[in-house]
């Protein structure tokens, strides 16, 4: 049984925080634009995303469930966008108990899945794979960075959203480390160097979000077990069992959720504490000093670490690779590849503004831009109608 620390989380020294004011260095923007009355730039990036063509399509993008069959799935389960706002919730939480910038991490945890395909991983390897073949790749980050800097067009005065340069920069690395080596067009953000802690923290945030909500969504939709998870996820089965002790007529699917809740608690509440403990162990006070950090701070506990693992390994095994999802990834793939052949042999097909990039970008990448931006149930009309 986990035990929680139970006295209140001290905020971080306050030079780790990224200053959010309008002459912070962080704060600039490609474009200048003039402070705004009464909103900070973050405030105004997270704004903007929210206000994105491309935030809004995250609606009909799969998270978990593919929605290739017209049948047998609800409304109940994620999407790309409720997930994304379920991370938003859990960063904002994180980012205050730790002193950190709020906006900024905001800003970052709403950004941080647009650059997705349809068909979730399925179609980001099946992009991928299709891009390969006229050496190029696709990544979703590097793709949300192509959204917010060109593709959205919202303003007269520049193509993009002129986002700031701490938005941007934890886009780009938020999840992964690049080399400017192999990624000399993203030399301006600091690819020696990690990002600020209110970009570490959405990886963590995406992972404890998503897995939280996909065994909730597995036990949902009948893919999973009650007793299979209490099973594979130890964590689990003794929030669970807590949960019948204390409120024994319950009914079974109120006493999950409360075990599910607790569950997301008890990973939000170790990461912060163990944040703490690293930032502490290092001395660090100021943000310079994180991005220098011999490794990145945000993490969870090593005990709470495999329990992260058990529950990952477990959705792995029982809910993401199933046969039948197997078969839903394996047609979703069959999709983008036919539609990314299709488009490639019909460039004239491409709506203007994408065969307008043709010359610049190349038609294989203008292609890949043009499917990462479908949702779902838009490439599988376009399937079969070609």
């Amino acid at each position: 049984m986990i035990v929680l620390k139970t006295e209140s989380a001290t905020a971080l020294p306050p030079g780790i925080a990224v200053v959010g004011g309008a002459d912070s260095p962080l704060s600039r923007r490609v474009h200048p634009e003039p402070p705004h009355a009464y909103r900070t730039p973050f405030a105004r990036d997270a704004a903007r995303v929210l206000h994105a063509r491309a935030f809004r399509r995250l609606a009909g993008k799969t998270q978990v469930f593919t929605r290739l069959p017209a049948e047998g799935l609800s409304d109940h389960f994620r999407s790309r966008l409720t997930h994304t706002l379920e991370v938003a919730q859990i960063s904002r939480t994180m980012a205050a108990a730790l002193g950190l910038n709020v906006e900024l991490a905001e800003a970052l945890a709403l950004a941080h899945d647009i650059g997705h395909p349809p068909f979730g991983h399925a179609g980001e390897k099946a992009l991928d794979r299709a891009l390969r073949f006229h050496g190029l790749s696709f990544d979703h980050n590097l793709h949300a960075l192509r959204i917010v800097t060109w593709f959205e067009e919202r303003y007269p005065a520049f193509r993009g959203l002129n986002l700031t340069l701490a938005v941007r920069e934890g886009i780009v690395k938020h999840s992964r480390d690049y080399s400017e080596k192999d990624h000399p067009e993203l030399a301006e953000y600091f690819l020696d160097r990690f990002p600020p802690l209110e970009a570490q923290l959405i990886d963590l945030a995406d992972e404890i979000a998503y897995l939280t909500a996909d065994l909730d969504d597995g036990l949902d939709s009948g893919v999973l077990a009650l007793e299979q998870v209490r099973d594979g996820a130890p964590l689990f089965r003794s929030f669970h069992d807590a949960t019948i002790r204390s409120f024994p007529a319950a009914p079974p699917r109120l006493a999950v959720y409360e075990a599910l809740r607790r569950l997301l608690n008890a990973w939000v509440t170790d990461l912060i504490w163990e944040v703490r403990k690293r930032v502490n162990e290092l001395g660090a006070t100021t943000l310079e000093k994180i991005r220098r950090a011999p490794q990145r701070l945000a993490a969870l506990s090593a005990q709470m670490e495999s329990e992260r693992i058990a529950v990952k390994e477990f959705l792995y095994a029982n809910l993401y690779n199933t046969p039948v999802q197997e078969q839903e990834h394996a047609r979703a793939e069959e999709v983008v590849i036919e539609i990314f052949e299709y488009l490639m042999a019909e460039p004239g097909l491409l709506p203007r503004d994408h065969q307008a990039q043709i010359p610049t970008e190349g038609l294989a990448r203008t292609v890949a831009d043009y499917i990462a931006g479908m949702t779902d149930s838009y490439i599988v009309q376009l399937w079969k109608r070609r």
